[in-house]
């Protein structure tokens, strides 16, 4: 499974629409259901203001932000978890990721047809949720199914496994979805090679005509989205569109005509890093600052392993600093004077923010 982010929603909700504006990757956009089949994906900067100020601070030739990984899926549409539409291929799509952003569309257009009919949605993340629920529930029956005939044939008792199992069916069948529970480290390691797909961190984007850009998104979607254990975020895919077409020099005006504070999908690209369980450290000199993506709770070895094998292989040490600390003091020698920057071991739980010069020896 990729540490990616899946785009989905029903058929002409803006998903490819949304995906083009975050990647510029040109993927086909119709009014008609399906335009997306096959699954693109792009790679999108995540806005960090402590990489653009570590960059004034050390005028590098390259900076380079940390990234998350987007994928556009297929629209499903009701009766997906029976094959309905591109039924299974469409789902796993979904599996195949870390993370959903779900889009709906809150829009009027006569040119544009709603699958449904009607704009509603709330509506619409219920038939989506729906279909992902009855996916899971049919892959946890059939597990449990198969858990359950080993112990009767082993003549074990009930095994921790069928318990689990049973709680995730119970769950699903009680129309919740699976990142809704509580779920201890062994329980999820129970269910991690199912890739079930409610058991994935999600937020709902909120795809809105250009006037509605800065507007809240209603209560009744809010409060939807919360029942399903997601966030919300509110975008006019339209604008962000037009936004990408523009020249980077142009766009800050572009967004102050609207009134609008900063890009939706910089709000986005942030939200997704969040649900991905991601933190930044740096590594930053006169030859490069660069920020780098690490799974939250890993450690100064995994960080040195990110960069490069080799720097994992011969780790000796890593020397560790706070981004706001090195800011502040405008130098590496400063930093040391003022005793804020720390030599690690390998064990060293890197946190969001530290800046890491590792020492290794091949």
């Amino acid at each position: 499974m990729s540490l990616s982010v899946g785009i989905v929603g029903l058929p002409n909700a803006g998903k490819s629409t949304l995906f083009n504006a975050l990647t510029r990757a040109g993927a086909a956009v119709g009014n008609y259901p399906f335009t997306t089949i096959e699954p693109n994906t792009g790679m999108v900067p995540v806005p960090d203001t402590r990489l653009d100020r570590l960059a004034e601070l050390f005028h590098p030739p390259k900076v380079i932000p940390a990234m998350v990984t987007f994928t556009d899926i297929a629209g499903l549409v009701r009766g997906a978890s029976r094959g309905e539409g591109l039924g299974n291929k469409f789902l796993g799509h979904i599996r195949e990721g870390s993370a959903i952003a779900l889009v709906v569309r809150d829009f009027e257009d006569t040119d544009i047809t709603h699958v449904e009919g009607s704009v509603d949605p709330v509506r619409d993340i219920d038939v989506i949720e729906l279909e992902l629920q009855l996916a899971d529930l049919e892959t946890v029956t059939k597990r449990l199914e198969k858990v359950e005939k080993t112990v009767r044939l082993q003549k074990e008792k009930a095994t921790e496994t069928v318990a689990v199992l049973q709680r995730v069916r119970d769950h699903l069948d009680g129309g919740a979805p699976v990142r809704t529970m509580q779920l201890n480290a062994a329980e999820r390691a129970i269910l991690h090679d199912l890739w079930l797909l409610t058991a994935n961190p999600m937020v709902v984007v909120v795809n809105v005509a250009e006037g509605a850009a800065v507007a809240e998104p209603s209560a009744a979607v809010r409060g939807r989205a919360g029942q399903s254990g997601g966030d919300v975020v509110v975008i006019s895919a339209r604008i962000e569109a037009e936004l990408a077409e523009l020249e980077p020099a142009d766009r800050g005006a572009f967004l102050a005509d609207l009134g609008i504070a900063e890009p939706g999908l910089d709000l986005l690209a942030r939200h997704a890093y969040r649900l991905l369980d991601l933190i930044t450290f740096f590594t930053a000199g006169e030859k490069e600052v660069r920020a780098w993506q690490l799974r939250r709770g890993l450690t100064a070895l995994d960080a040195a392993a990110t960069i490069h094998t080799d720097f994992a292989k011969g780790f000796i040490r890593a020397e560790v600093s706070d981004a706001e600390d090195l800011l502040a003091a405008g130098s590496y020698n400063a930093l040391r004077e003022q005793g804020k920057q720390r030599l690690e071991g390998k064990d060293y739980l890197v946190k969001d923010g530290d800046v890491v010069h590792f020492r290794f020896n091949l």
